[in-house]
Formats: C-alpha cells, structure tokens, sequence
C-alpha cells in the first residue's frame, strides 16, 4: 500500500517533529485504504467557514427533480489528485514500518480534506459552465427526462472534470438509469 503511494507521488518520506497514528480501512472492494488517525491535528486546526452541503437537503433536493433518468459519478481518489501544501506536510507526518512519510496530496482523516475536495471541484464545474446536477464531495448527480439528455449532461461534467485534472473511474459511473442511485 505505501509502495504503491510513494511510486504514485501521494506520500513521500520524511522528517518531522510530527506524528499520527496510522488508521488503515478495509475498503468495500477488499482493498485496504491509508487514512491516518489526524484527531489531535483536527483538534489545533482553525475551521474554515466553507462547508459542505448537508447530506439530508441533497437526497430532499434531488427526490424534488422529479426526473425520470439519473447518472451518478464518483471522482477517482479525488483527495489524491489535489497537491497539499509544501509547507503544510511536516503537520501530516506518520510511521510505517519504522519509516516516516508524508502526504504530499491531501490526505484522508483531515477534517478539511472534504471541504477543499467539494470547493475545489465546484469551482471547476462552475468553471467549466457544467449542465446542473448536485454534488456531495466527490459524488456528482445529474438528471433529466431522457437516457440520452443525462449521457449527454454526464459526459460533459466527466470532460471538465478531467480538464481540470481529476480522474474519473469509469467502473464508479452509474446510469443513465431510471432509479437515482443513492450517494456513495
């Protein structure tokens, strides 16, 4: 798993007067996820005044749609494709197998990480002039009355995405489908 990271440029190798715990997560698919246990750095961290969108007003949002074709798409290692700051990665040190690393792309278990997730990427569909859809981090919805009116939506939001340098597992796009898939 960290040989893979390093190989990806996610993580390097460090010295830091910091550290966290390593808190690995078995993923649905079997494969383990790296997060770290970031609670005593979430603790020090001023909050931002950005925020997510409540989960609740979304699925309330989109049930209003009343559509008849939905698509969801889920951003590949969304985090991952985000630089951290330089002078910012000492604070997210942590040890494996006796080696300290650092994240160099935004880590998981930082109680920013999805704040800057969702702005960023909403900045670029706003960028990109995307067609309307609802977004929850890194899971995007879009609606419409016809399978090819949500392709079509679903394909231009995938462009802009990856314009704007995010990656897009085909395998995690759904639809277009006539039953909203939930949020993932």
């Amino acid at each position: 798993m960290i040989r893979k990271l390093e190989s990806q440029e996610v993580v390097s190798k460090a010295r830091s007067p910091f550290n966290s715990p390593i808190w690995p997560v078995r993923k649905s698919s079997g494969e383990w996820r790296l997060t770290v246990d970031y609670r005593a750095l979430n603790e020090v961290t001023p909050p931002l005044s950005a925020a997510v969108p409540d989960m609740l007003e979304l699925q309330y949002e989109l049930e209003s749609k009343a559509a008849k074709w939905y698509a969801t798409i889920d951003i590949a290692n969304a985090f991952f494709s985000i630089p951290l700051a330089a002078e910012c990665r000492a604070q997210f040190a942590f040890t494996w197998k006796g080696i300290q690393y650092t994240w160099n792309r935004l880590p998981q278990g930082w109680k920013h990480s999805p704040t800057i997730c969702h702005g960023l990427i909403q900045t670029a569909l706003e960028k990109g002039e995307a067609p309307k859809h609802l977004q929850y981090i890194d899971d995007i919805i879009v609606w419409g009355n016809t399978a090819g009116e949500v392709f079509e939506k679903g394909e231009k939001i995938i462009q802009i995405l990856l314009k704007a340098g995010f990656a897009i597992k085909r395998s995690k796009v759904k639809g277009p489908a006539k039953k909203s898939s939930s949020w993932e």
